[in-house]
């Protein structure tokens, strides 16, 4: 006779499960009372998201047991509640921005706002465990509900961007699949704490074994980050998606890539890899420049942005190539500062309409002339455009300087002197692109329009989150110390 299975209800620390289970029965609960009741008001489902997501992260900085959970397969340090708090709070400022124009059909389906809830879920998984078994999991359900998420815009540009970003994920998914099996293979564990010590003890030998995983995952994280040369798909993709969405992805599936980025690779930047640095210096380095350079010669702002997201996220892979205490500070204060200033200038795309295809532009809906003279039209809506390119420019005083500050800053700390001038830089050469908008926004004459260019229609919703992004952008300067003081406590306490 078996003997009957016993489980350790201490390992499973259900507790430790209630942010993702919170919001897991929200997306459940959305498409039961669609089932139940249809036609119901999208307000209603923005509040019914923007509930579970509150809940979420109040679950997630309110929790205070033990840091394993699940079998181990869950991790809730330092780096973890971080990753969550940015994930959970941009999530919150985006979903208000449903309540907006009918022109953005996809706000009326339920199953929207279903999709993104499994999508949060997702992306708090990564971030909230060292097991690559689960970090594959949340990879693929976030990944999965953001390709529909995109082609929901049903748009022709929509269609295609989906398609592009799920071929490019498909093989990004077989990439991390294939690290996971060698990495098994080397050390006989996925979980990444085992994994480290198991290297560590074998002395990172056989190389050749050892140089395939760090490739492979490299790759499949390159993909998640928009690393050169992963990057192809992003402008495409952000040109199919909504200005808003395009936003959100910009900032909440790389800071889920970051922190399993600073997990895996910080094995072999502590135990002073030289090969791994190397790659790692390069990935870095080539990443912020060349995507600098292909924004300059752009003439649509959203696809500037996309590719000035993709330098931002070259700035912040050089912290998990320091790999210290920190750079690693550095980088989650950069990207906290880099959410508000970047979705609120994606945001802010929504307020420049015109319903007439191809007006200014036959292939792109923001080319730079759309924004020309904007400040004669819509005078408040072109200073905060104005200051939100100056943050992400890294002029002092605004938020974005702070960040680069401290990230320059550890890497002169670290030795890395190369490095932060590469990356002072790339700030310099930046500068000129987010100040060609500025000078089309406040030196150039109007160019004449339908009428459809306006504030006023804007619903109070997006208002009040382009408002508060504004605010944070112009504020950093008075709460930036405490807040970077919080985030070393945070760091410090996972032992990175």
């Amino acid at each position: 006779m078996l003997d009957p299975i016993s489980i350790d209800y201490a390992a499973l620390n259900l507790a430790s499960l209630i942010p993702m289970i919170i919001i897991i029965l929200g997306g459940l609960a959305i498409l039961v009372i669609d089932l139940v009741k249809d036609n119901l008001s999208k307000s209603f489902y923005v509040m019914l998201s923007e509930l579970f997501i509150l809940l979420a992260l109040g679950a997630a900085f309110g929790y205070h047991g033990g840091e394993r959970g699940f079998f181990d397969a869950i991790l809730i340090d330092g780096i973890a509640k971080l990753g969550e708090g940015i994930i959970l709070i941009a999530s919150a400022l985006f979903i208000p921005l449903a309540l907006t124009s009918k022109r953005f059909h996809e706000f009326s389906y339920p199953e929207f706002f279903a999709l993104f809830l499994f999508m949060i879920a997702g992306f708090v998984f990564m971030v909230t465990s060292d097991n690559l078994i689960l970090i594959f999991v949340g990879l693929e359900t976030s990944s999965l509900a953001l390709y529909t998420l995109i082609a929901m815009h049903n748009r022709q540009k929509s269609f295609e961007a989906a398609i592009k970003y799920f071929t490019m994920g498909a093989m990004a998914a077989g990439f991390f699949v294939f690290g996971i099996l060698i990495i098994y293979a080397l050390t006989g564990s996925v979980e990444i704490h085992k994994i480290e010590q198991v290297l560590i003890a074998k002395k990172f030998e056989p190389l050749a074994g050892v140089l395939l995983a760090v490739v492979f995952m490299l790759a499949s994280l390159g993909f998640k980050l928009s690393m050169v040369p992963f990057q192809t798909w992003v402008p495409d993709v952000y040109e199919g998606a909504s200005a808003a969405l395009a936003g959100y992805m910009s900032i909440v599936p790389k800071i889920a890539g970051f922190v399993v980025a600073i997990r895996f690779f910080e094995i072999f930047v502590h135990a002073e890899i030289g090969w791994v640095q190397n790659i790692l210096w390069i990935t870095a380095v080539v990443t912020m420049t060349a995507t600098n350079i292909m924004a300059l010669v752009q003439e649509s702002v959203k696809r500037m942005l996309a590719y000035s997201s993709i330098s931002h996220a070259g700035f912040a892979m050089s912290a998990v190539l320091i790999g210290t205490t920190q750079s690693n500070s550095a980088l989650f204060l950069y990207w906290i500062l880099f959410t508000f200033t970047n979705l609120g200038a994606f945001t802010l795309l929504w307020i420049s309409r015109h319903k007439q295809k191809g007006k200014w532009h036959s292939r792109y809906d923001h080319p730079y002339d759309k924004f020309s003279g904007m400040i004669k039209v819509m005078p408040v809506v072109a200073v905060i455009m104005g200051i939100f390119m100056l943050s992400l420019a890294g002029v002092p005083p605004f938020s974005l300087f702070w960040g680069k500050l401290y990230l320059m800053s550890s890497a002169v700390n670290s030795g890395y002197i190369w490095l932060a001038l590469i990356m002072a830089l790339n700030s310099a050469i930046s500068v000129y692109y987010y100040l060609k908008l500025i000078v089309y926004m406040f030196l150039k004459e109007p160019v004449e329009n339908d009428g459809t260019i306006y504030m006023k229609n804007a619903s109070t919703a997006l208002k009040t989150i382009i408002g508060f992004a504004a605010f944070m952008t112009l504020a950093t300067t008075l709460f930036v110390s405490p807040l970077l003081d919080l985030i070393t406590s945070f760091v410090k306490a996972s032992g990175y």
